[in-house]
This record gives C-alpha cells, structure tokens and sequence, in this order.
C-alpha cells in the first residue's frame, strides 16, 4: 500500500518544510488545475520544480488541465515522475498516454466520478497507474462519494483479468475513517491531502493513515 500525500493542502509558504515532514510516505501527490477543464486554478510549473528540487519523493502529477498533452514535456522536464491525465480531457488519450511513457515517465490516467468507468478500457493495458476520483475534481476537502467503492472494485477486476500491475489510486476524501474500506475494494495507492495536512501537522496525519490501515 503506498501513500501519497496531496500538496495541494500544504503550507504552501513551507513548502520544503512540509515536503520534509512527508518524506517517509511513498509519493507525493501534485493536483495541477488549470481553471478551464476544473473550476479551480492551484499551480504549475514552478511549483513542481520547487517541489523537485527539495524532495526525492516520487512526484506524481496530476493534471486537471485541459488538452494536457501540450504539457507533458515541461511537467516531465520539471520533475515529475508519473504523469496523469483525465480522459475527458483530450481528444486521443492513447496518444498521451504514449508520450508519457516515451518521456520516461509512468503513465496514469483517470476520469471523473460521472464518467461511465468504460471509458478506462482502451487504455487500461498500457497504463502504470488508474486513479479512480472519489469526489468531483477541483477542491481539496471534499467528502468522499460512497458509490466510490463499487468504481474501485470493478477496475480492480478488471485489472486482475489482464493481469495488470498498474497501481489502482483513490483521490478525493480520503481519511483514517474510510482507508479501510478503499483499501478493500481493492485500491492499492492512496491520495490524501486534509487528512495528512492538519493543525497537528503531517507527520501525525500519515500516522493516523497508517494506523487505520493495521
């Protein structure tokens, strides 16, 4: 089971400092919205590289923008390690898909929670990485959305029918309370941002994680 705490819920005037306090978890989870495909803007560029350049933390970047493939080179350049796209958001996902794995990079791809889940299979065998959203993409601090767990199991059935080792990730809600039961369904990364960001700070947050998941 790997963690990857959201920097998106992040001090981000202590970036380095809170980079530092996650630095035993797996991943670091980068939210990029660029306020047209998602009614939110975070960051981009310049944030991964700062990122980058103060954790050796997989950095894996989430790109809530529209028509990502026009990007994918200068994420890459900047630091990432995996690149994740949503498949409403470009017309030839496989071809994005392609150029992420061209690139060196993992390559990940995830849909919103209204999506029928049929529109994972024409790349499900080429990808590193399905993120499933569990809430509505575009804010941190949503409540995960139940139905969730019925999308989880049934992409992990059909990633163990093609025998896939790609990493099943959950977004969005994610807490001590519920990890269990996303972990049951058959989810084997986790994103969290409020739940490792909070007033005690995100060393205590992970801790919480992974209690709950004893």
């Amino acid at each position: 089971m790997k963690l990857a705490p959201s920097i998106l819920a992040s001090d981000f005037a202590r970036l380095g400092d809170e980079l530092r306090a996650i630095e035993s978890a797996d991943w670091a989870h980068v939210d990029v919205m660029d306020g047209q495909f998602v009614p939110n803007i975070s960051f981009g560029l310049p944030i991964l590289a700062a990122a980058r350049a103060v954790s050796s933390l997989f950095m894996d970047v989430h790109l809530m923008i529209d028509r990502p493939e026009r990007y994918l080179r200068d994420f890459a350049d900047a630091g990432a390690d995996g690149l994740t796209v949503h498949v409403e958001s470009t017309a030839h996902v496989h071809r994005a898909v392609q150029q992420i794995r061209e690139l060196g990079k993992k390559a990940g791809v995830t849909l919103n929670p209204g999506t029928p889940l049929e529109a994972l299979r024409p790349v499900l065998a080429d990808v590193d990485l399905v993120l499933i959203m569990s809430v509505n993409p575009g804010f941190g601090g949503q409540k995960f959305i139940p139905h969730s767990l019925e999308r989880i199991h049934t992409v992990r059935r059909w990633l163990d029918e093609i025998g896939s080792a790609a990493e099943l990730q959950v977004d969005g809600g994610v807490s001590a309370t519920n990890a269990r039961a996303v972990v049951a369904a058959g989810a084997s990364n986790l994103v969290a941002g409020s739940a490792v960001f909070g007033r005690d700070g995100a060393q205590a947050g992970l801790e919480r994680l992974r209690e709950a998941l004893k």
